[in-house]
């Protein structure tokens, strides 16, 4: 499995949950959790090797914007972990669209490289397609973003059409810890 860009990673996963309810619905949050120790460190592609306890390799892309990359070495224990919550709104007809951003930040603040990373994010994405056989929902948002989704409770796709608009904010946190 690869780790994209730690930061930037949050936006691929972000939509991960299912969205259970059309009316505002706030999903558990998803955790995932990623441990291991730093194999090899590239310090140009600022990319690094993680061994898994066990016995995996993960790689991560770590992005310019992270601090003290360079103080990180091979041997170094890392634990990354990403908490993610996604809302899905259905907007009443003639709302105007959002787009939303709010990040903030601590890492490389600390002793050690790390620190925690969060982010808030609402869109306004309209319904592309609905697919009852596989319970999924594709949406259209900013910039043509393309975005589907398989849907846990079926009955949600009797509540929508193709073209309707849904608010999806997500809120996202991310703590990377090096000992």
């Amino acid at each position: 499995m690869r780790v994209n860009t730690i930061l930037s990673a949050c936006c691929l996963i972000m939509l991960a949950s299912s969205l259970p309810s059309w009316a505002q619905v706030r999903q558990q949050t998803q955790t995932t959790t990623l441990s291991g120790t730093v194999e090899s460190i590239d310090q140009n592609q600022r990319i690094v090797h993680l061994k898994t306890a066990d016995g995996k390799f993960e790689t991560i892309d770590v992005p310019k914007t992270a601090k003290r990359f360079d103080e990180l070495k091979v041997g170094d224990k890392v634990t990354i972990t990403y908490n993610n919550t996604v809302t899905a709104r259905l907007k009443p007809p003639g709302e105007a669209p959002v787009a939303a951003d709010v990040q903030g930040s601590n890492m490389g603040q600390s002793t050690q490289p790390g620190g925690n990373a969060a982010a808030h994010k609402t869109i306004t994405a309209t319904i592309s397609a609905i697919d009852k056989n596989t319970s999924s929902v594709s949406f259209v948002g900013p910039n043509g973003w393309k975005y589907s989704r398989r849907v846990v409770d079926p009955t949600i796709l009797e509540k929508v059409k193709v073209g309707d608009k849904v608010d999806i904010t997500w809120d996202t946190d991310l703590t990377v810890s090096v000992q």
